[in-house]
């Protein structure tokens, strides 16, 4: 897989990085570790919990002072991690797979997402009703979607390459011709594609195929995350505790949303809501291990599984240590976890 190729020489080289150098730690009365996490996209409802933590102190009352910085369209988060300019990223499953195959010295720490919130979307009346409706259509599916979820479904439901068009992160194409289908993300795209339709569009979630890869993940050097093993369980402690009253709406969240709108001026109080509702209703952060392990739970039977179905369709690799990709020590502590 080369989507999530790594630069070599800046892997290596942040393992003597000043960032990640062990830090005393400080007395929590006068200061606060600070710590700085990148998201992959602009702010917006699905990376909600890392804002109510902030909002609402639980890093600081962890005696952390953490900085989370948003994505784009053209910024490199991977990069980031690797030379060291912030101490985490919001990763995935490919991307773990990636650190392991080019001998990086990064992995997964917590798994927010238990589904891979990624759709493909149909229009209303047309016979839209499950992924063996997918043949015989024209899906507009990107780069990344080509080399991670869509060998699994060509080869599960029978399609074809051909059917294949590229997605440029418009609706007009979609809009245009009825026998299209398109990639989004449930919380997002079905909303925007519902104001120009006036209804809300068919869509399928790639996970309910049992595609099983972990989604919104986060990434970290094995050295900060040995080396300052204590301030990360605290960070990852507050952030699985930020999502578990987001996911609750009403007031209390009112702040973060706030958060989210000054970085994201796209982001409208409609929008939100409907993210934080498909989030909740279609089990995108509390399902599968999380039912049992709470937010951000993660297994080794998961991992292993997911790679296992993905070296059945070429897409990663026979022979890598999938152990090295990620580790427990941090989850499965039942924070959130329905009662």
């Amino acid at each position: 897989m080369t989507v999530y190729r790594l630069d070599r020489r800046a892997a290596l080289g942040l393992a003597t990085g000043s960032l990640l150098a062990p830090l005393a730690r400080p007395a929590r009365a006068q200061s606060l570790d600070r710590l700085v996490f990148q998201t992959d996209w602009r702010a917006q409802a699905e990376h909600g919990g890392y804002y109510q933590a902030l909002a609402a102190g639980l890093y600081r009352k962890a005696g952390i002072d953490c900085e989370i910085r948003q994505g784009g369209p053209s910024l490199n988060i991977s990069q980031l991690l690797l030379t060291g300019r912030v101490d985490m990223t919001m990763s995935n499953s490919f991307e773990a797979f990636t650190y392991v195959r080019e001998n990086a010295p990064f992995f997964t720490i917590a798994s927010i997402f238990q589904k891979d919130p990624q759709v493909l979307i149909g229009h209303p009346d047309t016979g839209f009703d499950g992924f063996e409706d997918l043949k015989g259509r024209t899906l507009l599916i990107g780069n990344g979607g080509r080399v991670t979820y869509w060998p699994y479904l060509r080869r599960k439901f029978g399609l074809r390459d051909d059917q294949l068009r590229p997605y440029t992160f418009n609706m007009a194409p979609f809009l245009a011709d009825r026998n299209v289908v398109q990639q989004g993300f449930i919380s997002s795209e079905p909303y925007s594609i519902s104001k120009a339709l006036g209804r809300l569009p068919p869509y399928l979630l790639i996970a309910d195929a049992g595609f099983s890869a972990y989604q919104t993940t986060i990434a970290i050097s094995r050295r900060l995350a040995t080396g300052k093993r204590e301030l990360i369980q605290r960070f990852v402690d507050a952030t699985l505790q930020g999502w578990a009253q987001y996911l609750k709406g009403g007031p209390a969240i009112e702040a973060a949303n706030a958060l989210i709108k000054r970085a994201n001026p796209e982001q409208t109080d409609d929008r939100i809501e409907y993210a934080i509702k498909v989030m909740n209703e279609r089990g995108i952060v509390m399902s599968g291990d999380a039912l049992q392990g709470g937010i951000g739970a993660m297994t080794d039977a998961r991992w292993r599984g997911f790679y296992q179905s993905m070296i059945d369709v070429d897409v990663l690799p026979e022979g890598l240590d999938v152990a090295r990709a990620y580790t427990l020590d941090f989850v499965n502590k039942g924070i959130g976890r329905p009662t």
